[in-house]
């Protein structure tokens, strides 16, 4: 068995115009005095990561890691979520996701994905540059509006978005797979890959890509009732990164898993600050253990009530007092009898 490495947090919830949160070298600062081991980087920031830079300077990625290298902190991936949300968008959603994109290609979709595609690839061999082999990302969606089959969806209707999804992502996986780093994609609400059962969709279409593999984040899982603990046994050969992020989901009367459009501290489903929520996180990081996962276990702070940096302050500890520092010997050793074949034979009364 392994032992997962930590702890780190992502950046992209903390990163600001004021110090220390306004640049890498303070930010990794910051990080390292909570007792934060790795930091996952957000590369649309350029406050805190040029990721063309990056992509065509392996200088500046050693920059990079020379700087966090100084608080005894290192990179633990980068994060493309922006930018992979935008490889596929819905019409109904341009004019809200534009935001994510750079202003030259707002409100020319075909022009904005493209950018979007060539940022992931950008990602990517900034990831190869940096020793970084597992990359986290969202793959955006076509499909979502239709998530509730009311009205009737029309025959081949999620199918065909399905098939387009995976045409779109299947260069960016080839790209992964010369550069030697799997593409994680957090399976999340507002995605085409929300749960299991789209993953499979998404897996089938790429044709079981190697690359194509899963940011475990049981928090959007708690929101949808899914059972976030078979997840891990189903897809343990897929899973390649870890969020680690509580929420809690307490139905009324009034509002069950959809809640009610109601603002985030009136939801039924929420994020809480780890501890605070329902995530059985001691049966996560036992499981996680068993199935021999060896990377990060990251920080992911959103929570509707509490201070980020009070949830930043307890997260470093709460994910270091759960770590398993696995075994390297049985507990019954003590009891070995010593035997060999022959005596197994004799056992056995052969």
């Amino acid at each position: 068995m392994k032992t997962l490495k930590g702890p780190a947090i992502f950046l992209a919830q903390f990163a600001g115009d004021e110090a220390p949160f306004d640049n890498l070298d303070s930010i990794g600062r910051w990080a390292a005095s909570l007792g934060y081991k790795g930091v996952q980087i957000p590369s649309w920031d350029k406050r805190l990561f040029d990721v063309e830079k990056a992509a065509s300077s392996k200088d500046y990625c050693d920059e990079i890691t020379g700087t966090l290298a100084q608080h005894g902190v290192q990179v633990t991936e980068l994060s493309t979520h922006l930018q992979g949300q935008l490889v596929a968008v819905h019409p109904a959603y341009d004019e809200m996701f534009d935001g994510f994109a750079a202003p030259e290609v707002r409100g020319n979709p075909k022009a904005r994905q493209e950018w979007a595609v060539n940022q992931v690839k950008a990602a990517i061999k900034a990831s190869h540059h940096m020793g970084i082999n597992a990359h986290a990302t969202f793959s955006g969606a076509l499909a979502w509006p239709y998530v509730y089959p009311w009205p009737q969806r029309p025959a081949g209707l999620i199918e065909t978005a399905f098939d387009e999804l995976a045409k779109r992502w299947t260069p960016i996986l080839d790209a992964a797979e010369d550069a030697g780093v799997d593409i994680c994609y957090e399976i999340h609400p507002g995605e085409d890959l929300f749960d299991g059962a789209t993953f499979e969709m998404f897996l089938e279409r790429v044709k079981n890509h190697p690359r194509a593999n899963i940011l475990y984040d049981p928090s959007h899982f708690v929101l949808q009732q899914l059972d976030y603990l078979d997840f891990i046994d189903i897809y343990a050969d897929r899973i390649r990164m870890f969020h680690v992020k509580d929420a809690e989901f307490n139905p009324t009367g009034r509002q069950g898993v959809y809640s009610g459009y109601q603002s985030w501290v009136g939801r039924a489903g929420r994020f809480r600050s780890l501890g605070d929520g329902q995530v059985d996180f001691g049966a996560i990081f036992s499981k996680l253990a068993a199935i021999d996962f060896d990377g990060w276990a990251v920080l992911e702070w959103e929570c509707a009530l509490k201070h980020p940096e009070d949830g930043a302050r307890e997260g470093a500890e709460f994910i270091k007092n759960h770590i398993i520092r696995v075994t390297e010997k049985a507990f019954d050793d003590f009891a070995d009898g010593g035997t060999d074949e022959a005596a197994n034979r004799r056992i056995l009364g052969l």
